[in-house]
Parts: structure tokens; C-alpha cells; sequence
């Protein structure tokens, strides 16, 4: 019955020269549309990067705080008595004077992780202004596995940090600690901000996957030919 009545209308159109046509054809492209996804994908991206970066530079890895000589550290300095007496390891000019050998590589590699991370971000970002086409969803690949990349990258510097609490430097302060077992110290707010961030940070890869603009699905309307 259905068809009947469609079959028919469709000879009535055709007598009044009516035709069925999709929007696209007449407006020349689909419309576009950002998803939620996409949105989420870019607002995490940009925010991890800020929480890695904080929690990188932050001198409150390690913290001794109930002692007449409070101390803290971090991977680029330390801190005693207070936060505004603060000291460099040796920075860039002198990074031989990390006191431990694997604080020196959780140092590469944390900062490796969170140059990776920025730039996925920026991809993410400039994902924002270009149309939806095979050129965004290659930069959302290409963001997504930067991402992934720098997820394993800071992963393995948190874990490698643990194993220079035997140094003598932290030995000093902590009493007898070792790896993984900090003795009179205990673990920072800081390394707690960049764990928080490398689990956060899983869920990009994910969201890069879903996060390309959606076309609308073309609705067919009748044009006068």
C-alpha cells in the first residue's frame, strides 16, 4: 500500500517537474559538525599538558616534613627547610650533577614524554579549524600515537625515579632508603600530579580515534528542475 502511494506521488512530482535531491548537492558539501568526543579529546589534551609540565618542574617528588630539616625532591632540584630555599641539581648546563644515574633518565625521559604530549596537543587543536577530510583524521592518527607513545615514555620515568632513593644525597636526608623504600621520606604531591596525569593520559589515544568531525547524513528534499 506504501509503495503504492509513494509510486504515485512520485509520478505526481514528476508531472509538475519535481524531483528529489539531497541538501548536498545543493549547498555543494555536507555540513560539519565538531563532535563531543573531539571536544574532550582537545580540552584533555591541552589540560594533561599543563598538569605533566607542572608536576615535571616541581621539587615535591620525595618530601621529609616531620623534622627539624624538612627537605624535598624533585628531578631537576631540591628544596630545604622551605619552599623558597630551593636548589638546581645543575639544570641543563650541568645535568652530570643529578645526584643518581636513573633520576637522570627519568629526567629524559619524563620531559621527552611531555614535549611528545604538547605537540599531539597542538595537532589536536589545529584539528579544530581544518574540515573534516582524510587530512584530520590523519593528524588524529598521528596525534593519537604520539600520545600512546608518550603514555609508555613517562610511564617508564616514574618508574625508573624509585630506584635513585639509594643515592647518598637522599640517603642524607631520609636515613637509610633504598630503592623503592624511602625510609624516613615519603612520596611528594608532585609524583602523585604526574601519576594522576599518565593515567588520565590513557584515554587519549582512545578519544583521538573518535575525535574527526561527523558529516550529516544528507536529507533528501524536492527541488524544481
Amino acid at each position: 500500500m506504501h509503495s503504492l502511494l509513494d509510486r504515485k506521488k512520485k509520478e505526481a512530482g514528476a508531472e509538475l517537474g519535481l524531483v528529489e535531491m539531497p541538501v548536498d548537492s545543493l549547498l555543494g558539501q555536507p555540513q560539519k559538525m565538531w563532535t563531543c568526543v573531539g571536544c574532550m579529546w582537545v580540552l584533555l589534551s591541552s589540560c594533561l599538558v599543563a598538569v605533566c609540565s607542572f608536576s615535571f618542574i616541581s621539587p615535591a617528588w620525595i618530601v621529609r616534613e616531620k623534622s627539624k630539616e624538612s627537605v624535598s625532591f624533585g628531578l631537576l632540584w631540591y628544596c630545604s627547610e622551605s619552599v623558597y630555599n630551593c636548589y638546581t641539581f645543575g639544570g641543563l648546563s650541568s645535568f652530570a650533577d643529578i645526584p643518581s644515574g636513573t633520576w637522570q633518565t627519568s629526567a629524559v625521559l619524563c620531559s621527552g614524554g611531555c614535549v611528545l604530549l604538547a605537540t599531539s596537543a597542538l595537532l589536536a587543536i589545529v584539528t579544530v579549524f581544518l574540515p573534516s577530510g582524510l587530512c584530520e583524521k590523519r593528524i588524529c592518527t598521528l596525534a593519537g600515537y604520539m600520545q600512546t607513545t608518550s603514555v609508555f615514555i613517562m610511564a617508564s620515568g616514574l618508574l625508573i625515579y624509585p630506584f635513585g632513593l639509594n643515592s647518598p644525597l637522599v640517603q642524607k636526608y631520609c636515613g637509610n632508603s633504598s630503592i623503592y623504600h624511602a625510609a624516613d621520606c615519603q612520596i611528594g604531591w608532585g609524583y602523585m600530579l604526574a601519576i594522576v596525569g599518565v593515567m588520565l593520559a590513557v584515554f587519549l589515544p582512545f578519544f583521538s580515534k573518535y575525535a574527526p568531525k561527523e558529516s550529516s547524513s544528507p536529507t533528501p528534499i524536492p527541488a524544481i528542475l
